[in-house]
């Protein structure tokens, strides 16, 4: 591996654990006080089982986004893509805030309605660019898909 393609890894790495990083400060405080008071269907995993999985795939989301970085030079849509991929970033970021930083599980589920449409988005374009990268961003679209029909049954019981 290049330095200069290791520099670009370490970037995409810094970059989606700094929005993990942001998200987690609107969570982290949450999770015991608001959150536990919230009824929750039957199939919510248990809190312990979040952290692990989203360390996870944030690590293939950024993997993910350093594969497609690498195409820059042989695919003109890398440019575009990746603007879309930052912004998702954002999104994703967002519903933490929304949720467990304004208490809001109705507006959290209108943020992760437009984040899952982003992932769709972004799996298809990434498998175009590089087959790799999309299948990296499956798992990534089945937890939130997961996680949207969770926080939509969160609206239905309270």
């Amino acid at each position: 591996m290049q330095l200069k393609s290791l520099g670009a890894l370490v970037v995409s790495l810094l970059l989606v654990y700094g929005a993990a990083f942001l998200g987690t400060y609107f969570t982290v405080g949450a999770i015991d006080s608001w959150y536990a008071t919230l009824v929750r269907p039957t199939f919510a995993p248990p809190n312990w089982i979040f952290a692990p999985v989203w360390t996870l795939l944030y690590a293939l989301m950024a993997i993910a986004a350093w594969r497609v970085y690498g195409k820059w030079k042989t695919n003109r849509t890398v440019g575009m893509t990746l603007a879309v991929y930052v912004v998702h970033l954002a999104i994703n970021t967002l519903w933490s805030i929304v949720f467990f930083g304004f208490h809001s599980p109705l507006m959290a589920f209108g943020v992760i309605a437009i984040l899952w449409a982003l992932i769709i988005y972004l799996t298809l374009r990434f498998y175009a660019i590089d087959h790799i990268a999309g299948i990296l961003f499956i798992p990534y679209l089945l937890w939130v898909s997961f996680a949207a029909y969770l926080n939509l049954s969160i609206v239905l019981l309270n």
